[in-house]
Formats: C-alpha cells, sequence, structure tokens
C-alpha cells in the first residue's frame, strides 16, 4: 500500500514537472490590419469577428447576440478586409457596422 502512494505520488510530481509551460498571449485588436484578419495570420478571423461583434454590442449597451447576423457579418468584414488590406480590422467594423443601433 505505501509503495503504490509513493508511486501515485512520484507520477503526479512528475506530470507536473513535465508538464509544458503555457505562454500567455495579449492582443491589441486595434492593431490588427485586415490583412492579417483575411490571412488568419493571428487566429481564423471567426473568432475576431467574435470578439468584434461584443465589443460593437458593447458599445450599443446590448447584450443580444444574433448568432445569423454575426455569421453574415462575419462574411461581410472578411469581404471588406481582403479589398482593404490595409485597413485595420477595428476600422473596417466601424466602416460597416459602427452606425447601427
Amino acid at each position: 500500500m505505501k509503495q503504490l502512494v509513493l508511486a501515485a505520488s512520484g507520477l503526479i510530481l512528475a506530470f507536473n514537472v513535465a508538464s509544458p509551460a503555457t505562454a500567455q498571449v495579449s492582443l491589441d485588436v486595434s492593431k490588427i490590419t485586415c490583412d492579417q484578419f483575411s490571412g488568419y495570420k493571428i487566429t481564423t478571423p471567426d473568432n475576431i469577428a467574435i470578439w468584434l461583434n461584443g465589443y460593437q454590442s458593447g458599445k450599443r449597451g446590448t447584450t443580444i447576440v444574433d448568432t445569423q447576423n454575426l455569421v453574415e457579418n462575419a462574411k461581410k468584414l472578411l469581404t471588406y478586409c481582403i479589398r482593404n488590406p490595409q485597413t485595420t480590422v477595428m476600422q473596417a467594423a466601424e466602416t460597416l457596422f459602427g452606425d447601427k443601433k
């Protein structure tokens, strides 16, 4: 029994020591260009589009997420960014969706 406890403790210790360190990554969305967005250079465009949707909703003071509208707007943003690669994604989102209330 004592050997089992020692073996289990040793395995737990080994897994804790051997686990890889995870890097913490921060991203300033205001600096992401449309080229980076449409070229999957940071993450998938859907991930950034979801964040942008939440940001825009927060600016409007709403907590409603229209999932069909989210998908449609993500496609519009991607199309806009392909045509305007030097624009930041934040500027593109503001141009396309900024005045909607």
